[in-house]
């Protein structure tokens, strides 16, 4: 973390239910009614951060997923027709060609995904390096009460900067599982049981079942940040 957080308290870990005798949408602070800039800054961010986990499960849900069916579909289809073949014939080249490029372009797409699953990343690490500096200048212009003071419903502008930074754990090492399934499922002798294994485990993500924004941070915000599901 920053060292211009060294000096801010709070616990280790966001708790996923902040406020539950609140309801989400009538937070009673003061501060809805006399928004200031870091109000507005912090929802946006926030609200691009939901965009990006939204678009990472579309990715390794969408495309990915796709790609990697494909892959493994592809192969058995190609097992099944050499198998049927008689002892000592060879297959048609071109069927093969064709298999194989088809397999090729498989690869290709997964590493598109993890190409953009990267740059997603490095998105979130960016907002929140952005936050980190929003709660430094304005804990520099308006002191330390200030920027503990509750923004919308019970949580500070020092609370969620100091508590975000623990989102990226989870995706990065979702990240770094994505690029060794994609390596685990390259090679064409992979068998099928492993294969069904790779797929399920992509598909699962299980380092953001816990620590994900569906799993922890949506919660949060809709109790909250004032006006987090209106229109935007």
């Amino acid at each position: 973390m920053s060292s211009r957080l060294a000096s801010f308290r709070g616990p280790s870990t966001p708790s996923s239910s902040p406020v539950a005798a609140r309801q989400p949408t009538t937070p009673s602070s003061p501060s809805r009614f006399s928004e200031l800039p870091h109000h507005r800054t912090l929802r946006s961010q926030l609200l691009e951060l939901r965009n990006i986990a939204y678009e990472w499960d579309e990715r390794v849900s969408g495309k990915g997923l796709k790609a990697a069916s494909n892959l493994v579909d592809a192969r058995t289809e190609l097992d099944n027709e050499l198998a049927m073949l008689s002892v000592g014939r060879q297959p048609a080249y071109p069927i093969v060609l064709e298999k194989l490029r088809f397999m090729e372009t498989c690869i290709e797409d997964l590493h598109e995904v993890i190409k953009r699953l990267d740059k997603l990343f490095q998105k979130m690490v960016k907002i929140i390096k952005s936050l980190e500096i929003l709660l430094h200048e304005v804990h520099k212009t308006k002191g330390w009460k200030f920027v503990e003071e509750p923004l919308w419903v019970t949580w500070s502008l020092e609370k969620f900067v100091t508590k975000l930074p623990y989102i990226l754990k989870p995706y990065r090492r979702s990240l770094e599982m994505h690029i060794d399934l994609v390596e685990d499922l390259r090679p064409h002798d992979v068998t099928f049981e492993e294969s069904r294994r790779i797929i399920a485990e992509w598909q699962a993500q299980p380092h953001l079942a816990q620590g994900g924004w569906d799993a922890v941070w949506e919660d949060i915000c809709a109790v909250e940040v004032d006006r987090w599901n209106s229109p935007r």
